[in-house]
């Protein structure tokens, strides 16, 4: 059984930073990738990056500039910094991850349960 566990969210003024991080354990053989979404009360969950096995790196263009996502692949978590925080980037933010847990079987998605992330102005 994989499990992803966040860290890091919290209250924060308009303009400050906060570091998300996601730890990623169990019966893991390979993690494709891991990203970030987030989801505010009355909307749609939306990505906010993603950073594959590979070393690509996608971001949303409502956080380019402001947000990086980074992996520690030895310890299987991903992070994301967070700066120049708006009181629009209030919401839950989840982490997501494509694992594979055996070599003979494709990756499935994992998800965390999410940690809140409150931007005041």
């Amino acid at each position: 059984q994989v499990q992803l566990v966040e860290s890091g969210g919290g209250l924060v003024q308009l303009g400050g930073s906060l570091r998300l991080s996601c730890a990623a354990s169990g019966s893991i053989f390979k993690i494709n990738s891991m990203g970030w979404y987030r989801q505010a009360p009355g909307k749609q969950r939306e990505l906010i990056a993603v950073h594959t096995s590979g070393g690509t790196l996608d971001y949303a263009d409502f956080v380019k500039g402001r947000f990086t996502i980074s992996r520690d692949n030895a310890k299987n978590m991903v992070y994301l910094q967070m700066n120049s925080l708006k009181p629009e980037d209030t919401a839950v933010y989840y982490c997501n991850a494509d694992i594979k847990e055996v070599f003979w079987r494709s990756g499935s998605v994992y998800w965390g349960r999410g940690t809140q992330v409150t931007v005041s102005s």
